[in-house]
C-alpha cells in the first residue's frame, strides 16, 4: 500500500475533523481515516491509481479570496465563510430560496421540507446574498444558481431572477425538478422573460423505473413536458443526472444520445454521482458509490468508444484560458481553480445531421493550453516592453492570437474559439455553445470521502443570510442544518 498524500477529513458519525490518508491499494485509491471515538473508516476514492495521478497534475491553485467574510477560529472546515485559507474564488454562487419541495426524493442531499420548519429567505435577504457575491474580490461572482428545495415553489422566483440580472449577474440558472414548468407553461414563460438563461433540470433517466427509485414517483412524462415547455421559451436546458450504481448507471449512453437528439435546447449533461448526505446518508455507500473515473469508463463503453476516457479533462485544465483572456483584456477573469478530482468534462461538437465528435479530436488540448500559458507570459512581460516601443499591448495580443489560431485545424471551431478568447465575455461563448454539448461529471463529497484539500479549492459556493459564503461540500456535509434552523420559521399547519 502506497501513501499518495495526507489530508484532513471528518468523521462520518460525529463530523469532527480527523487526519486522513489517500493511499494506493493494488491499483485503486482509497481514503482511510480514524476517529478516536468511532473507529476506522475507509471509502473508495478513485478506482484507478494511474488515472488519479494523471488528474492530479492539473492542480492549479488560484489567488484565493481578497476579502474573506470570516476569521479562522476553529479551523477549516468549520470557519467556512469564506476564510483566508480558501485557495479559489467563487465561480458559481448558489442561493437556496426555499426548502419547500413538491417531491420527497430519497436521494436529496438538502433533506428538503422534511425537518418540520420552513427555510425561505425574504426577498431582501436574497438581495443581500446576491450583493455579497457581486462584492467578491479579486473577481466578482457573475454566475448565479437559484436552488432549494424546489425554487419554483416560490411565486416570486421570476422577480428574483429579474433582480439578479438588474444587479449585474450575467448568467442566472434555476435548479429544478421540472414539475411546475411541466404543469404551468405560463410560469415557465415568466421565468424566461425575467432573464433565466437556463434551467438545471433534474434528469435521472429515460424510464419511470429509474424515477421511482431516485424520486419515489414516475416522472418521465413530466420531464418530457418540462423540456417541451421550456424549449418554447427559447432558453437552454442542462440535464442533471444523480447517478447511483445499479439504479441508472446503465443509461449513461442513452441519456447522452437523448441530449444530442434534443441539441436545439440541451446545452449540457452534468452527471452527479450520488452524495451520501441528507436523506441519501441512509443508503449503503459501498453499494451505490460511483467514482468519477468509473463514470468515464462507463461513458466510453456505452457510447461504443465515440467518447473515450482520454476525452475527459479535469476542470482546472481550462485555467490557462481564463488567464490568457485576463491578460489580453487587462481584466481578471473567473478561474476554475477547483481541485482536479472535483469534476471532469468534455465537449462534443455536433453537426446538422446529429453526428458528433469530441473536441479532443479537433484540438490537442494539453498542447493548446501550454501555448496559452506561454502567450500569457508574453502578454504580461513582453506586453509591457512593447508599450515602451509604442507597438502597444494590443498588437502583441493580436500576434499571439494568430499563433494560437494555427493550432486549431478545424476552421469553424477556430473561429468560435478565437472569438471567445478575443472578446472574453459571456456573450462571446454563445456561438461555441450553440454548436456543442458539454458532457461533465461533478462528484460532490460527503462525510465518508470528505477531503479538505478539495474543500479549500472549491469554486461552487452557497451565499447565506448571515453574510457567509460556504463551499458546496462543506455546507451540505456540515453546515446546512444549523444555518437553516437559525433562519427558519415553524411550518404553519
Amino acid at each position: 500500500m502506497e501513501l499518495l498524500r495526507k489530508t484532513k477529513s471528518i468523521c462520518p458519525k460525529c463530523l469532527r475533523s480527523i487526519n486522513a490518508e489517500i493511499v494506493d491499494d493494488n491499483g485503486k485509491v482509497l481514503i482511510k481515516k480514524n476517529c478516536k471515538e468511532h473507529g476506522n473508516f475507509e471509502d473508495l476514492y478513485w478506482s484507478d491509481t494511474e488515472h488519479y495521478k494523471w488528474m492530479m497534475k492539473f492542480q492549479d491553485d488560484g489567488s484565493g479570496v481578497k476579502n474573506p467574510k470570516t476569521k479562522r477560529v476553529r479551523g477549516c472546515p468549520y470557519d467556512c465563510g469564506l476564510c483566508d485559507e480558501h485557495k479559489s474564488h467563487t465561480m458559481l454562487g448558489i442561493i437556496d430560496v426555499t426548502n419547500r419541495c413538491n417531491l420527497k426524493c430519497p436521494v436529496c442531499f438538502a433533506n428538503s421540507d422534511a425537518l418540520g420548519y420552513l427555510y425561505q429567505p425574504t426577498k431582501e435577504q436574497v438581495v443581500e446574498m446576491m450583493t455579497n457575491l457581486l462584492n467578491n474580490k479579486p473577481v466578482a461572482t457573475k454566475a448565479l444558481q437559484f436552488s432549494g428545495g424546489e425554487p419554483t415553489m416560490r411565486d416570486d422566483l421570476p422577480e428574483l431572477v429579474k433582480t439578479a440580472k438588474g444587479l449585474g449577474f450575467k448568467h442566472v440558472e434555476v435548479d429544478t425538478n421540472g414539475v411546475r414548468i411541466a404543469n404551468e407553461p405560463e410560469y415557465a414563460k415568466k421565468l424566461a422573460d425575467a432573464g433565466t438563461n437556463l434551467i438545471y433540470l433534474q434528469f435521472d433517466g429515460l424510464d419511470d423505473g429509474v424515477y421511482r427509485k431516485t424520486r419515489g414517483v414516475p416522472l418521465m412524462e413530466t420531464k418530457l413536458k418540462a423540456i417541451e415547455n421550456w424549449k418554447k421559451t427559447g432558453r437552454w436546458v442542462v440535464f442533471v443526472v444523480t447517478l447511483a450504481k445499479g439504479v441508472n448507471d446503465h443509461q449513461i449512453g442513452e441519456i447522452i444520445r437523448f441530449a444530442i437528439k434534443n441539441k436545439d435546447v440541451v446545452r449540457g449533461v452534468n452527471f452527479q454521482p450520488i452524495s451520501f448526505s441528507g436523506r441519501a446518508s441512509r443508503m449503503e455507500v459501498k453499494k451505490k458509490r460511483i467514482t468519477t473515473d468509473q463514470f468515464i469508463k462507463l461513458v466510453e463503453k456505452q457510447t461504443n468508444g465515440s467518447i473515450r476516457v482520454r476525452d475527459f479533462y479535469p476542470v482546472p485544465s481550462i485555467v490557462p484560458v481564463s488567464r490568457f483572456v485576463g491578460a489580453y483584456l487587462e481584466k481578471p477573469k473567473p478561474e476554475a481553480t477547483t481541485h482536479p478530482l472535483c469534476g471532469v468534462g468534455t465537449y462534443i461538437m455536433i453537426d446538422e445531421n446529429g453526428s458528433y465528435i469530441p473536441i479532443t479530436e479537433l484540438i490537442d488540448v494539453e498542447r493548446f493550453m501550454d501555448i496559452l500559458k506561454k502567450a500569457t507570459r508574453e502578454l504580461v512581460n513582453e506586453g509591457v516592453i512593447s508599450k515602451k516601443l509604442r507597438l502597444g499591448k494590443v498588437r502583441v495580443g493580436a500576434k499571439l492570437l494568430k499563433e494560437i489560431a494555427l493550432e486549431i485545424k478545424n476552421p469553424k471551431i477556430r473561429r468560435l474559439i478565437i472569438k471567445a478568447l478575443k472578446d472574453g465575455c459571456y456573450e462571446a461563448l454563445r456561438p461555441f455553445h450553440y454548436n456543442s454539448i458539454m458532457i461533465g461529471c461533478m462528484h460532490f463529497m460527503d462525510a465518508w470521502n470528505f477531503d479538505l484539500d478539495r474543500v479549500q479549492r472549491c469554486v461552487i459556493h452557497y451565499a447565506l443570510p448571515n453574510g457567509k459564503i460556504i463551499p458546496f461540500c462543506s455546507y451540505n456535509s456540515i453546515h446546512r442544518e444549523n444555518i437553516e434552523r437559525e433562519f427558519a420559521v415553524p411550518i404553519k399547519n
